[in-house]
């Protein structure tokens, strides 16, 4: 996941198919399968009234969704900035600024000015990144993965005025250098190479370490696998205001255990190459965390002395506290249910609770606090009074007033504009499957609105300008693809289209495919689901069909959304074309904007409630409608959603025929500790709770025809628990399906032809197994 630091500086507009492969906190599992298999320029043939092939969704173009951006607002120069082909240099790239009003294009940085001298290219642009006074950039280059993404590489400073373009860190080994920043004055900037802290001079190009203890076990400035993957968090220090001082993480991996993938297939020797990584599971031994103040010439460290032990908190987020004499810290307990907001004096490293937010359950960090009042206030988010708040709280946390009050959920904040005091925020208070912008006052939270068009149905981002008069606006539904726009604000009017889409939903309104349905189902139990489903085109309600259920069911996603399903749901449409229903549905505990109470009520029960509530909300659609045939039901899922496949298949073998579990988590003691206990305890407290929910425990029971599918090379999800779960249902003498992929990750995308391979091979499991097609009532 991108760390919200990272985010800062990196103001992406990211459209893609989402397949929810997510455990824990990753969403991007399946994010690139329309990139990584759309590589080919094969002719298709014409679409009108035809069932789209696998090959047309997985190996064409014909829906590949275009993109734009990144952009970059550009406060100084009235517009926005994008990396654009050269129109002078082959495979050359320029920054030009786009006006925001006029369209105007300018280019500020020619590719020419980008071809260091002795070279016949120009750089690479990876990211680039402004200095405060818009005189300097900084390109990253060269770049290399990091865990999730490439965030360690080269950088190279162009001073605009003279031309002058020189690579930094020339001590540094090549491609190491992460996260480097100007200072605020812009005559030096920092980066982490090695796990050691720099500051290079721009001037003199002297560099000073800052920190020089770096190793395996010791990371300086930025962070490990889990506290990227489940906390947010990569670039790991802040220069103060003032420029004199850099604020930073440390982090003491030593006694962590490691794990190890075996890597068969990547190299040409006869013996597998080991890959080791710390990941502490559930229950086991933490990374130590602390922040410290260093003066930006070096010197000594002051550490900010935090109570408890650090092995037992996350330091989760940490800023200047709008002046470059305190910090502002968030410490969340192991439970993850106290989060405790403290000031710190850097002179000294005295810290000083002033809040603290605690549920029962487990409280969020908050990535959207931001100085207000010149430092007197700050903006908050709790769930404090049941629905996810945005409040304004004094700077010695004894007065909170919350600016939005009511009963819905605020989903994230777009931006605070302290200038104009208004509020600007995503949400959906009469529809869980829809997200809109809406305003209110910074001040009181007075005169809400909704800025977004009633009459645009679905799902609605916006990347805003400073001044929140222009936003860079995404929209799409389950039949439109993603359009993104430049649009004014408040009024909401289209200024300037970007991307339409025209070509994939042109091919998309070709295919032969049936009706969509956006509903709700109240099961005997009283709890309502939202769901979507989607029909064969020959859909006959006198007859039944089989019922295949797309599932989730975790806290990091949602599946019944009413935006644009990507490859996901073309697929799903290729299958209903072969005379199955497709079905999904948002349980309890998923992020649905529906009050804490809803999205809390999984708390110590991830397994178990949410696949109770999918089985009975199952059963209340079977008998409501009388065209789902309850012979032929079956389940899929990814990760999280291969989880709660293998708990309805397991528990309910008697309303789930059939299941195709992808990447799933059998034991939940085998996933990453900063994720599972938030959601399901500590141990060995909860000891009896997890193998409550587990849904290994349980594996006796399958009845049904279960496909497991694994990458064996998965750093997220580790094929350790599939071979565990084969274990038992061998044990158990219970047939199942296997399919490993060697070698692939949590997405499965690795390789040339393995997207298409993956759901060619599920789709023929399906059909094997949950037999297609209408069939007369009386027969079932």
């Amino acid at each position: 996941m991108i760390s919200f630091s990272t985010l800062a500086r990196l103001p992406f507009i990211l459209i893609c198919g989402l397949i929810f492969a997510s455990c824990g906190t990753e969403q991007e599992a399946t994010d690139k399968v329309e990139e990584s298999v759309s590589s080919t320029n094969e002719t298709i043939a014409q679409l009108d009234g035809m069932v789209a092939t696998m090959e047309q969704v997985y190996s064409s173009d014909d829906f590949k969704i275009d993109r734009f951006g990144p952009a970059k607002w550009l406060s100084a120069k009235n517009g926005y900035t994008l990396v654009d082909p050269s129109e002078t240099v082959e495979e050359g790239l320029d920054v030009v600024l786009y006006n925001q009003l006029t369209n105007e294009r300018t280019v500020l940085i020619s590719a020419e000015q980008l071809t260091p001298e002795g070279s016949e290219k120009p750089l690479e642009i990876d990211d680039y990144i402004w200095s405060d006074d818009n005189t300097k950039i900084l390109i990253f280059t060269n770049t290399e993965r990091v865990w999730r993404q490439n965030t360690r590489g080269d950088y190279w400073v162009l001073k605009l005025e003279t031309g002058e373009l020189k690579q930094t860190g020339l001590s540094m080994p090549e491609s190491t250098q992460m996260f480097a920043k100007f200072s605020p004055d812009g005559t030096r900037i920092a980066y982490v190479s090695e796990n050691n802290i720099y500051v290079e001079n721009l001037a003199t190009t002297k560099i000073t370490a800052l920190t020089s203890n770096g190793s395996k076990n010791l990371i300086n400035g930025t962070f490990d696998w889990a506290y990227e993957e489940e906390l947010n968090l990569q670039d790991g220090f802040r220069w103060s205001p003032d420029g004199n001082k850099i604020a930073y993480w440390q982090l003491d991996t030593s006694g962590v255990k490691n794990f190890i993938l075996i890597n068969n297939t990547d190299d040409n020797s006869n013996y597998p190459t080991l890959i080791e990584y710390s990941y502490p599971k559930v229950g086991e031994q933490m990374s130590a965390s602390r922040v410290g103040i260093i003066h930006a010439t070096g010197g000594e460290t002051t550490w900010v002395a935090l109570p408890g032990d650090p092995r037992l908190h996350y330091l989760g987020r940490m800023g200047w506290a709008n002046n470059s004499d305190e910090l502002i810290l968030q410490q969340l307990n192991r439970s993850q249910n106290t989060n405790n907001v403290f000031l710190a004096k850097v002179d000294t490293g005295e810290a000083a609770i002033i809040l603290v937010d605690q549920d029962d359950a487990w409280v969020d960090l908050v990535n959207d606090l931001k100085w207000l009042d010149e430092g007197q206030a700050f903006s908050w988010v709790s769930d404090k009074s049941g629905w996810r708040n945005v409040y304004r709280v004094s700077r010695d946390g004894k007065e909170m007033i919350n600016l939005t009050p009511g009963g819905f959920d605020i989903l994230n904040i777009v931006n605070i504009d302290d200038k104009e005091n208004f509020l600007y925020f995503i949400a959906s208070p009469d529809d869980s499957q829809r997200r809109y912008l809406f305003r209110t006052s910074l001040i009181d939270g007075s005169g809400l609105k909704r800025l977004t068009p009633k009459d645009q149905l679905g799902d609605h981002s916006y990347q805003m300008s400073q001044d929140s008069k222009f936003a860079i606006h995404t929209f799409s539904n389950r039949n439109t693809p993603t359009r993104i726009s430049l649009v004014s604000l408040p009024d909401h009017k289209q200024v300037r289209l970007f991307a339409d889409n025209s070509k994939v939903k042109d091919n998309y309104d070709k295919l032969k495919k049936g009706k969509t349905e956006f509903f709700s189902i109240t099961n005997e139990e009283g709890v309502t689901m939202e769901g979507f489903a989607r029909y064969p085109s020959n859909f006959d309600p006198s007859k039944k069909y089989p019922v295949l259920f797309y599932v989730y069911g975790e806290p990091a996603g949602q599946t019944a959304r009413d935006n644009w399903g990507g490859t996901r749901d073309l697929w799903h449409t290729l299958i209903a074309e072969k005379g199955y229903i497709i079905m999904t549905m948002d349980n309890r505990g998923q992020p649905s904007p529906k009050g804490r109470e809803w999205r809390k009520a999984i708390h110590k029960k991830l397994g178990d409630l949410n696949t109770h509530d999918q089985m009975m909300s199952t059963k209340a659609l079977l008998k409501e409608r009388t065209y789902l045939d309850p012979v032929r039901v079956g389940v899929w899922g990814w990760s999280g959603g291969g989880t709660s496949t293998l708990n309805l298949m397991f528990r309910y073998g008697d309303v789930y025929n059939m299941g195709v579990a992808v990447a799933p988590v059998p034991d939940l003691r085998l996933y990453d500790g900063i994720y599972q206990e938030r959601y399901s305890g500590t141990l060995p407290e909860n000891a009896a709770a997890y193998e409550t929910n587990n849904s290994i425990t349980y594996a006796e029971q399958l009845k049904g025809n279960l496909l497991l599918i694994h990458g064996t090379g998965d750093d997220n999800v580790h094929y350790q628990g599939t071979e565990r779960l084969i274990n038992k249902l061998v044990e158990f003498n219970k047939p199942f399906d296997l399919m490993s992929y060697p070698n692939r990750t949590h997405g499965i995308r690795e390789g040339e032809g393995t997207s298409l391979h993956l759901f060619n091979h599920m789709t023929r499991y399906i059909e094997s197994n949950l037999k297609p097609g209408a069939q007369d009532k009386a027969i079932s």
